[in-house]
């Protein structure tokens, strides 16, 4: 039940200019309303209270509110605020599409969603399948000349509605989705930074890259790579989170399925073994993928050459304060410098052995992996 509240009603006193008008008409006695909290007078009353606004102001509010949210949502024809969602040009070779081969269509291309892919809402993959379902019913076009693959694109856009409704199969195409898969290799290259003279540049080139990968990140949300000027804790706070990144990435889209109509109970078990061992290789190469993608941009980042220079810089003044109090020799400096340049390549030389041994590592495993699965098939092949 709404409240009540009572609101006592006191006229404020008459002004000393006021003269009573000559009206035989009497006036009406002030009389106590009860005013109930609710309605859309009461919620504007509320807003204009709490905002301090005139009447003007809040009209103008609402009036900017409403075409925000029209600019936002969009108006479609059938009246769905779907902002041209599922309206995307098909090509020929996406009508053309195998439904038999629906592991290797793009779900989001079919359904026009190419440009939200991931980020596509539930209530956008619904009204992006009503309209292609419109569309390409094989009942709306029965008898059109030229048309004898509808049918087939139409299963095609059944099956990217079953993928992309389903929460888990959803997240496995995202895992591999062939519009990323074309964007991994295109990273930044060692000459394109080492020309770079602008520290911008580094920026320009490695923000999109780490942006793509967060996508995968169970954490969230994801440190950005930031600008030059991050302080120290920064800069290590973002390469301590990438060096340990916890990544929700699987690789289950990509089994091979058992053949139909095999009810062979070996060659399940088989085939559901090379499926699990084909998924640990794929997270093993991604995690190493990601890893130096990583060590990379470390190595070329503009700010870690700054923060090593603000801190020689220090450590150079400390030693001047110091040496001017104690009288330390420029000797003694020179050799602290070179003690600290050999302790600065040695470092360096293990980071890099390190990262050669990681990668060396991962390829022997694939390789033990690959040789165990072919010595496997040889002796099955042996067995029959």
């Amino acid at each position: 039940m709404a409240a009540v509240t009572e609101i006592p009603v006191v006229p404020p006193p008459l002004p000393p200019t006021w003269t009573p008008q000559d009206d035989t008409k009497p006036i009406s006695p002030f009389v106590e309303r009860r005013l109930l909290p609710a309605g859309p007078a009461y919620l504007s009353h509320i807003r204009r209270a709490v905002h301090n606004l005139t009447f003007e102001e809040l009209d103008k509010h609402a009036e900017d509110e409403q075409k925000r949210l029209q600019a936002l949502n969009g108006t479609g024809a059938n009246g769905d605020d779907d902002l041209g969602i599922g309206d995307e040009d098909e090509t020929e070779d996406l009508l053309q599409l195998d439904p038999k081969e629906w592991k290797k269509q793009d779900h989001y291309a079919v359904l026009g969603l190419s440009h939200l892919r991931f980020r596509a809402t539930d209530d956008q993959i619904k009204i992006a399948h009503r309209k292609k379902v419109l569309k390409h019913h094989p009942d709306k076009k029965a008898g059109l000349a030229g048309d004898s693959n509808d049918d087939a694109f139409f299963k095609c856009i059944q099956k990217a509605m079953e993928v992309l409704t389903n929460p888990e199969r959803r997240r496995q195409f995202d895992s591999v989705d062939p519009y990323y898969d074309l964007l991994e290799a295109d990273v930044p290259t060692a000459a394109q930074m080492k020309n770079a003279k602008d520290p911008q540049t580094f920026f320009q080139a490695f923000s999109p890259v780490f942006e793509r990968e967060a996508r995968f990140s169970r954490k969230q949300p994801v440190p950005l790579l930031g600008a030059y000027d991050n302080s120290q804790e920064a800069v290590e706070g973002f390469y301590d989170f990438w060096y340990n990144f916890d990544s929700w990435r699987s690789f289950e889209y990509l089994d091979k399925e058992v053949n139909e109509g095999s009810d062979n109970r070996d060659d399940k078990r088989y085939t559901e073994k090379k499926n699990k061992s084909e998924r640990a290789r794929r997270k093993k190469e991604d995690t190493a993928r990601l890893r130096s993608l990583v060590d990379f941009a470390l190595s070329v980042d503009p700010r870690i050459k700054r923060i090593k220079q603000e801190q020689k810089e220090a450590r150079e003044a400390k030693k001047k304060h110091k040496g001017g109090a104690n009288g330390v020799s420029q000797k003694q400096k020179e050799e602290e410098e070179k003690k600290m340049a050999e302790e600065m390549a040695k470092l360096r030389e293990e980071e890099e052995k390190a990262a050669r041994a990681e990668a060396k590592k991962a390829k022997a495993a694939a390789a033990n992996a690959a040789k165990k699965a072919r010595r496997q098939q040889r002796a099955e092949g042996a067995a029959v």
